[in-house]
């Protein structure tokens, strides 16, 4: 079983740091029923992906797919409302963490952020 060494690299790393600013924004200054709510979401996860790339040279499949499950499962928290088990349904942190309840177009937004990113990927890589 190979060990997975921490690299460094710089390309997936200022992805990650724009699209956590373009989320930053998004947070603060975007008040809709689209962009905030769908279009954070698709970013979220290509930004969770780029950051992984920034530090480990794993396979774009694998990436992708563990970007994608760990997606889901902060959905699935939501829809069991780990939150309010773990009384933590009054804090900020947990809410932006965590997110506060499920919705089927996170699970739809999600999946789209990584066929983008497979699709993206695969044609760079050609």
């Amino acid at each position: 079983m190979a060990i997975l060494k921490l690299t460094f690299n710089k390309r997936y790393f200022a992805i990650a740091v724009l699209l956590f600013l373009c989320e930053v924004y998004i947070a603060a200054f975007v008040n809709d029923t689209f962009i905030r709510p769908v279009f954070g979401d698709y970013l979220v996860v290509i930004l969770v992906y780029c950051f992984i790339k920034s530090f480990f040279n794993m396979p774009v499949h694998v990436t992708a797919l563990g970007t994608l499950l760990f997606s889901y499962l902060m959905e699935w928290f939501q829809y069991i409302h780990l939150n309010r088990v773990l009384g933590l349904e009054n804090s900020k942190w947990a809410h932006l963490l965590m997110g506060s309840f499920f919705q089927w177009a996170d699970i739809i937004a999600y999946t789209a952020g990584i066929l983008t990113v497979v699709l993206v990927e695969n044609r760079r890589r050609k």
